[in-house]
C-alpha cells in the first residue's frame, strides 16, 4: 500500500488522500481546498493525478472541503463508484448542486462587474458547472455504518460514526494485510442533533485530521450562554447579528440551539433568518434522516415538534427575499453560508453591514488560513469584499 497526501496535510482543507493498492488507485475524499484565491484556484482546478486512473472514492462526509471537488474529478474523466453513508448522499445531492450554482453565478458576477473581456482579460471560468455536478450524483453508492464494503479485489472498508455531522464516518480500511483508519473529521461529545463519535478498532496506521488539535473546546453550556448574551446586547442597540455558518451541520446545530434558547425565554423575540437555499435543502435532508439523530433531538420528534422550526425562524430560498434583508431595520439575526465567508450570500450581508459598529459578525466555526473569515477573526482593520 502506498499513500500520497494531496490535501488536508499541513493544512485543514482540501481533504484528498491517494491510495495505491495491488496496482489500483483510490481516493479517500476529494474536497475543495480553501485559502488564498489564486492558490485555491490552481489546486482545485489542476488535479495532481489522472482522474481516469482512479478506480473508486471512499467519502467520509459531505462537507465541501471533503466532497466539493468530486465534480472536478468527474469533469476530468473519473467514472467509478463513490462509496459513502446514505445521509451523506442526501446531503451531497443538495451541496454539490449548490456549489456548482455558486461557481457559475460568482464567475458571472465577477465577469460582469469587471468587464474582463473589454479590459483585455479572458472571462473567468467556473471550476465546474451544474452539468458536472449532475454527472457526479449517480456515482454515489450508499454504505451503512458497520457494513463491510468491497471496494477492489484487495481493498475493503467499514464505516463508523465519526460524530462530526449527519452521516459523517471514520473508515477502517483493510488492504494487503494492513488496517488503515481514516478519521475524516472527528466530532465531540454532546453536540446537538448528532450522536457522539464511536470508538474505532485497533489499526496499523491512522490518518487523522487535527483541525482543533491544539485547543480545548468550551463546554456547550458556555456556548449557549455566550450566544444568548450576544443576541441580547445586539438587540438592545438595534443591530443585526451576521452569522457565517456552514449550511450543513453548523446551521442546523445553531437553529436547534436558538430554538432551545427561545423556548427558555433566554433571547429576545427578534426575527431569525436562515438565508441559504442550500441550508433549506439540507434541513430537509436532515428531516429525512431522523434515524441518525441523537436521543435528545429524537425527543423533539417524539413530542410532535420540529427541531428545525419555531415561530421566530424564517427560511429564505429566493434571492429577491434575501435582498429585502438589506432594507430591513434591526434587530434581527441572519445565518448564511459560506461558513468561511468565501462565497455565497454571506458576502452580500457582510458587504452591506460590516461597517456598522452595531452589527457583530458572529464566527461559529473554524476559519481556514487566508480566508475572509480568518481575516475577520484576526481583526484586520480593512478587508476586501467583491473587490
Amino acid at each position: 500500500m502506498k499513500v500520497t497526501f494531496w490535501g488536508a496535510a499541513r493544512t485543514v482543507t482540501g481533504s484528498m488522500h491517494h491510495l495505491e493498492i495491488a496496482g489500483k488507485r483510490y481516493l479517500l475524499d476529494c474536497g475543495l481546498y480553501q485559502g488564498r484565491r489564486k492558490e485555491a484556484e490552481n489546486r482545485n482546478r489542476d488535479l495532481p493525478f489522472d482522474a481516469r486512473s482512479i478506480a473508486a472514492v471512499v467519502l467520509s462526509h459531505a462537507h465541501i472541503d471533503h466532497s466539493g471537488n468530486l465534480p472536478s474529478l468527474v469533469k476530468h474523466g473519473f467514472a467509478g463508484p463513490i462509496y459513502t453513508t446514505p445521509p451523506t448522499i442526501d446531503l451531497c445531492q443538495a451541496m454539490l448542486r449548490d456549489t456548482a450554482h455558486i461557481q457559475e453565478s460568482d464567475t458571472k458576477f465577477v465577469n460582469k462587474r469587471f468587464e474582463r473581456r473589454r479590459n483585455g482579460h479572458e472571462p473567468v471560468q467556473p471550476l465546474y458547472t451544474m452539468e458536472d455536478a449532475e454527472k457526479t450524483l449517480p456515482l454515489l453508492r450508499p454504505v451503512k455504518y458497520h457494513t463491510a464494503q468491497q471496494v477492489g479485489d484487495a481493498f475493503s472498508y467499514q464505516a463508523y460514526d465519526a460524530g462530526h455531522m449527519l452521516g459523517s464516518s471514520a473508515v477502517a480500511t483493510e488492504a494487503e494485510g494492513l488496517r488503515l483508519i481514516f478519521s475524516g473529521d472527528v466530532g465531540r461529545v454532546n453536540l446537538p442533533i448528532i450522536r457522539d463519535p464511536e470508538s474505532m478498532p485497533q489499526a496499523d496506521f491512522l490518518i487523522m485530521e487535527s483541525t482543533y488539535g491544539d485547543r480545548l473546546h468550551k463546554p456547550e453550556g458556555l456556548v449557549a450562554d455566550r450566544l444568548a448574551d450576544v443576541i441580547a446586547r445586539t438587540a438592545a442597540r438595534g443591530g443585526k447579528i451576521i452569522v457565517p455558518a456552514f449550511a450543513v451541520g453548523r446551521t442546523q446545530q445553531l437553529v436547534v440551539l436558538l430554538h432551545e434558547l427561545a423556548d427558555q425565554n433566554r433571547i429576545p423575540r427578534i426575527p431569525i433568518f436562515v438565508d441559504s437555499p442550500l441550508a433549506v435543502n439540507v434541513t430537509e435532508a436532515f428531516r429525512k434522516n431522523a434515524d441518525y439523530f441523537d436521543a435528545e433531538t429524537s425527543l423533539y420528534l417524539k413530542d410532535g415538534n420540529d427541531p428545525f422550526g419555531f415561530k421566530m425562524l424564517t427560511y429564505i430560498r429566493e434571492a429577491s427575499e434575501s435582498k429585502k434583508l438589506n432594507d430591513l431595520r434591526g434587530p434581527f439575526v441572519v445565518i448564511s453560508a459560506s461558513g468561511m465567508c468565501e462565497a455565497g450570500r454571506i458576502l452580500h450581508h457582510l458587504r452591506n453591514n460590516i461597517e456598522d459598529a452595531r452589527n457583530p459578525v458572529l464566527i461559529t466555526g473554524f476559519q481556514g488560513e487566508n480566508t475572509l473569515g480568518r481575516k475577520l477573526v484576526g481583526k484586520w482593520p480593512e478587508v476586501h469584499i467583491f473587490g
